[in-house]
């Protein structure tokens, strides 16, 4: 079965290292890609807020929030599910394994937080737990031609999706891979959950992948890896 990839919006770093900036000058925000496969339609990492990102899914697909059956979030990182609200039909997915590792944190913050009687930390990471309850387990296969691939290091269980075909293999990585010259120089971007299983990702990303969707940057053809 044939897959449809569209990048809805290129994602940006607010400093980009390998361009020498030091400082903030622009907002980040993450890659967002929609998928068409069978009877799905899946938003993967809507990062934009929902006012933004509704019109530009229209803009890029014709597609409106009605039509999208899932969202899948590379990791529970607030800035790739910024635009939900976009999507209150949806089903999210999440990793199981970035479920538990980010349910495991938040109910450390929250013991603090109680502990410390600060109520504003407590209101917001109990948010947060509401919120990561609505997501369900990410299947091993979201639908025919659209695998969980699991690259943990930037977060605990960040995960991409792959879409293999008869001519090349795709991969939507997260921050797994930030750009092109995070690849290209083997770096990844900070911060980072765990450094050494950060690079162990990249190196598959490397070895299986063709294209490459990255975490904050367009659509590119794996310099490294030859079709």
């Amino acid at each position: 079965m044939a897959v449809r990839i569209r990048v809805i919006s290129i994602g940006a770093i607010a400093a980009h290292p390998v361009w020498g900036e030091k400082s903030e000058v622009r907002p980040a925000h993450a890659t967002t890609t929609l998928l068409e496969a069978g009877k799905s339609c899946i938003v993967v990492d809507p990062s934009l807020p929902a006012q933004v990102l509704i019109p530009r899914l229209a803009e890029r697909s014709g597609k409106s929030p009605k039509d999208i059956t899932h969202v899948f979030l590379t990791s529970f990182h607030p800035m790739r599910r910024r635009g939900l609200a976009a999507f209150p039909d949806a089903e999210v997915l999440l990793a199981a394994t970035e479920r538990e590792g980010v349910a495991e944190q938040l109910k450390q913050r929250l013991q603090q937080a109680q502990h410390h009687a600060d109520v504003e930390v407590e209101r917001m990471v109990s948010e947060e737990l509401a919120m990561l309850r609505n997501c369900q387990d990410a299947p091993d296969r979201l639908e025919e031609g659209v695998d969980l691939f699991p690259l943990p290091g930037v977060t605990p269980g960040n995960s991409g999706l792959l879409v293999p075909s008869t001519s090349n293999t795709l991969l939507i990585t997260g921050d797994a891979i930030a750009t092109a010259e995070h690849l290209e120089k083997g770096m990844m971007i900070a911060p980072c959950f765990d450094i050494q299983q950060g690079l162990a990702s990249l190196a598959e990303v490397i070895e299986i992948a063709d294209l490459i969707v990255p975490g904050r940057d367009n659509l590119f053809a794996n310099p490294i890896r030859r079709f």
